[in-house]
């Protein structure tokens, strides 16, 4: 069990800032093959930004992708390879070629939409969310128009999918399962944070929550433990955003204020790093090399190396 012992404090062997081009946010950072990472987010109201790294998340080069005049707060990559990312007002800004040429759409319903790929060649899953308030899941065809929805009563943070068949929306208490390409959804059995990220190793998932939770389960969720009690008074407080694990014993969180968490024992056990950055962090990768990138806040990008 961790505890908050200042020994707990962790140095990375290098930390570099990259040069991301920006000072908007960046909420979510995805490697579509061993060579290029696209980087997605931008200021809510008024601009997108993606940046396209050709080189292993080495280089950056800006705007990489057409505006949409919008934040971008979801990236999906598909069975097919494509790249979907979506944001405010329905936009989404796609690519089936590594983001050498992007196409742009809009779901007709206008939300703000925090995640989403597809399955299939006509058919899309994407959230999204009213504040922590309400969510909708949509299914949409190759054209972008809604085929069905459903709505809940709880926010979203992500929508994740396994394969074609099976995924996860994973919100404010709540965690639910689709294995029919989103034509239902049930709930799992975990709740006591605010989920934020999951990283799926085909049955076995690790996942995380603002509240400082890491959660667990080796059979595609039937079961899950806790692995890291966000309640626990004796821990560090943290607020957690991603979680990547390179294999089933090493795994990292990323957070608010810069916060860097690592477990080398299948995250049983949390050890701090010590911070290189005051910005709350948000989305964090593996480079196919075994190095990390971290993106967040202010135009935030580093490349790690553990």
């Amino acid at each position: 069990m961790q505890t908050g012992c200042k020994k707990d404090v962790l140095h990375l062997q290098k930390v570099q800032k990259l040069n991301s081009n920006t000072a908007s946010r960046l909420n979510r950072l995805k490697f579509v093959n061993d060579s290029v990472c696209i980087a997605a987010g931008g200021e809510i109201w008024s601009r997108s930004e993606v940046l396209r790294s050709a080189d292993g998340g080495y280089t950056w080069t800006a705007n990489a992708a057409p505006q949409v005049g919008k934040g971008m707060y979801g990236a999906g990559v598909s069975p097919a390879g494509g790249l979907y990312l979506s944001g405010i007002d329905g936009n989404v800004l796609w690519t089936v070629d590594g983001g050498a040429s992007w196409k742009t759409n809009r779901i007709e319903t206008w939300r703000p939409y925090i995640g989403g790929t597809f399955v299939t060649a006509d058919t899309g899953i994407f959230a999204s969310t009213v504040l922590q308030r309400e969510c909708t899941i949509s299914r949409v065809d190759s054209t972008f128009k809604v085929l069905d929805e459903q709505t809940f009563n709880f926010g979203l943070n992500d929508v994740v999918m396994a394969n074609s068949s099976r995924g996860y929306v994973i919100g404010y208490g709540a965690v639910m399962i689709t294995n029919d390409r989103g034509r239902t959804w049930n709930f799992q059995d975990v709740e006591g944070d605010n989920f934020t990220a999951m990283d799926i190793h085909e049955s076995e998932i690790w996942m995380c929550g603002a509240n400082g939770g890491v959660y667990h389960t080796t059979d595609g969720g039937d079961n899950w433990s806790n692995l890291r009690d966000g309640n626990n008074m004796t821990l560090p407080a943290y607020m957690l955003r991603d979680i990547v694990f390179k294999d089933k014993l090493h795994g990292w969180c990323v957070g608010d204020k810069g916060v860097v968490i690592h477990t080398d024992d299948g995250g049983n056990h949390w050890m701090e790093y010590e911070r290189f950055t005051a910005s709350t962090l948000r989305s964090i990768v593996l480079c196919p090399n075994g190095d990390l990138l971290t993106a967040g806040d202010d135009g935030a990008l580093y490349r790690m190396i553990p």
